[in-house]
Parts: structure tokens; C-alpha cells; sequence
């Protein structure tokens, strides 16, 4: 069985709604239904309604939110509910990125629960992984992305664990400039299906999407997607530039 090709864009604290409707509206006048690839914007919270309704028209482009709560409802003034983000039409949400990780101190039993949310209310995770330049440095990168792995993934049944989609990112390289090499993302990636083999199966090790997110690119793309364990991107800076994320898309 085949992987599914994968490319969402993570706007994460840019755009206003006027540059937000123009952005969705010039990829969905961009992108091809039928190649296949599936496309994900990740727009901020405000947005997600209009961003809709710019991109409904566009079978193969969907989407995300860039977070939930680990709550399903209550008092918790700020927070948003995995159960609001479907309400507007979203199909996925990220989990557990590093900058989650790093500026709001989340934990791994946090994206458990975020993640508990998310299948409640029919939506697909994102669960983001990966490690420091210090943590790749002092080679102890391998054992922590395995980690990463087991405390969240371990958390779920067999049934949930396939609907997972991981997206690999090398801290270090993101909004960088910096890029792990196409050899140095293979490695992860493959790495990350063995210790999915390990944990779990060989099936869900060889089914389960991958993707790469670490200041990907329109010129690095096309090398990083030919990598045999790379099933696509989770693209930052690149995605707020409709024909930058259009190419990235065509490049596989």
C-alpha cells in the first residue's frame, strides 16, 4: 500500500485576514486536483472560517489548525477546542510542535490528551517530532525522536495509531535557513519507521505518512521528496508565498 504525498503549509502567527483570503484563494487558482497530493493550509485561528471558504472548491486541499486544547469544553478563556476547529471545516490538527514545545513549556502528556481531542472530534493529528542542534550534537538525537514516538503514539490504541501522521523536525532548521541535508533526512525517517516497526509494526511502520519539516523549501524540495522515507512537508516560512508553496507541492 501506498503512502499518501502530503504537503501542509503552517502560517503560524502571520498574515491579517485580508493577506490570509488572498493567500488561500491564490493557491486553491494554483493547485491541480489531480495530482494527487494532498494540501493542507494551517492558517491562524481567526482565519480558518474565510480561509475555508476560499479553498472549498478544491478537492485535494484542506484544513488544519496550528493547535487545540486539551479540553473539550468549559472555562478556559483563550483556549480552542478540537470540537470548535471542526465546526469550521478543519480535518486536521498539528500536535506537539517545537515551538510548543519550546515557548509554552507543552508536554508529552499534554499531546496526548490534544491528541484524544483531535480523534474525538474526527480529526486528524499532526504530531510533530525531532530535536535540537545541541541534542543532534551530543548524538543522543536517535533515542529522543524515539521517545518522542513511544510517550505519545504508546498512548493510543492499534486502530488509532494508523491514523497518525508524523512530521519530522530537525529544531535546528527551523527558520534557519539551515536544511538537513536530503541524506540526513532520509536517515531520520528511516529511522523513525524502525522505531515505529519496533513499537508497534511493520505495517504501521511502512503505512504511516512522514513528513519533513525543517525549513523546506521550492529548491531543496524536489531532493528532500525523492527520498524514499519522505512522504512530503510541513512547510513554514515558504507557505506564506502561494507560488513558493505551489512549487513545493509540484515537486514530487
Amino acid at each position: 500500500m501506498s503512502r499518501p504525498k502530503i504537503v501542509a503549509g503552517n502560517w503560524k502567527m502571520n498574515t491579517n485576514l485580508p493577506e490570509a483570503i488572498q493567500l488561500a484563494s491564490a493557491v486553491a487558482g494554483r493547485v491541480n486536483d489531480a495530482d494527487g497530493v494532498v494540501k493542507i493550509l494551517i492558517p491562524p485561528f481567526p482565519f480558518l472560517t474565510e480561509t475555508k471558504k476560499a479553498i472549498e472548491h478544491k478537492a485535494t486541499l484542506h484544513l488544519g489548525a496550528q493547535n487545540c486544547s486539551t479540553h473539550d469544553k468549559g472555562a478556559y478563556t483563550g483556549e480552542i477546542a478540537a470540537g470548535m476547529l471542526k465546526s469550521t471545516g478543519c480535518k486536521y490538527v498539528l500536535v506537539g510542535h517545537s515551538e510548543r514545545r519550546q515557548y509554552f513549556h507543552e508536554t508529552h502528556a499534554d499531546f496526548v490528551k490534544k491528541a484524544e481531542q483531535a480523534f474525538a472530534h474526527g480529526l486528524t493529528p499532526i504530531y510533530c517530532i525531532g530535536e535540537t542542534l545541541e541534542q543532534r550534537k551530543n548524538g543522543s538525537h536517535y533515542e529522543l525522536v524515539k521517545n518522542q514516538v513511544k510517550e505519545v503514539l504508546g498512548a493510543f490504541k492499534p486502530e488509532q495509531i494508523g491514523k497518525f501522521i508524523l512530521a519530522y523536525e530537525p529544531v535546528w532548521a527551523i527558520g534557519t535557513g539551515e536544511t538537513a541535508t536530503s541524506a540526513q533526512a532520509q536517515d531520520m525517517h528511516a529511522h523513525i519507521r524502525m522505531v515505529l516497526a519496533e513499537l508497534f509494526d511493520k505495517t504501521t511502520a511502512q503505512q504511516m505518512p512522514v513528513l519533513y519539516g525543517g525549513s523546506c523549501n521550492a529548491q531543496n524540495a524536489p531532493e528532500l521528496f525523492a527520498c524514499a522515507d519522505v512522504d512530503g512537508g510541513l512547510i513554514g516560512g515558504a507557505s506564506l508565498k502561494a507560488d513558493d508553496f505551489c512549487r513545493i507541492i509540484d515537486s514530487f
